[in-house]
């Protein structure tokens, strides 16, 4: 009868680990599987993550693709719907008003105003960019937009730095 004394495991479900350098007689005797001599034979070898032995590695013979635009910055975006159901009519809409109640996640970019569903409250919106559809409709419902200036990148400062607005 099984019972908790004499509870064993399937056979071959527990392997006995490897012991190396334990002499001839353990299975594994004299280089104990390491081959003769060279660097992976020594103690404490190790290599490094996608080292190919001084070739030229996969990561970097293979072409790089893709573009990173330097003064560009995720914006954050809120629709008109949104607007319309947590503000009261005539309110001053602001970034800050917006990260407050948390209808946006701080991004470097700014907010921008995007025309999904519609506005029939009178708002006063001060915001880094809008859509032309939300800017008809808030227009249309009497409301006010005034665009900040949105984050600017140094990339885009060095260049502009000396420069006259002139010039």
């Amino acid at each position: 009868m099984l019972e908790l004394n004499n509870l064993s495991p399937a056979p071959g479900a527990r392997k006995k680990r490897k012991r190396i350098g334990r002499g001839p007689s353990s299975g594994h005797g004299k280089t104990s599987g390491k081959g003769h001599k060279g660097q992976k034979a020594r103690a404490g070898y190790s290599r490094r993550l996608g080292f190919e032995g001084g070739q030229t590695p996969l990561t970097r013979r293979i072409p790089k693709r893709g573009f990173h635009h330097e003064s560009r910055y995720a914006v954050a975006e809120v629709n008109l719907d949104i607007l319309d159901k947590h503000f009261e009519d005539g309110a001053e809409v602001t970034a800050e008003l917006l990260l407050g109640k948390r209808l946006i996640e701080d991004k470097k970019g700014g907010v921008k105003v995007l025309g999904r569903g519609e506005i029939t409250k009178k708002l006063a919106l001060k915001v880094a960019a809008i859509s032309a559809g939300a800017r008809a409709k808030i227009e249309a419902a009497g409301g006010s937009i005034e665009l900040t200036e949105a984050a600017e990148s140094r990339a885009v400062k060095n260049r502009t730095k000396g420069k006259t607005k002139e010039s």
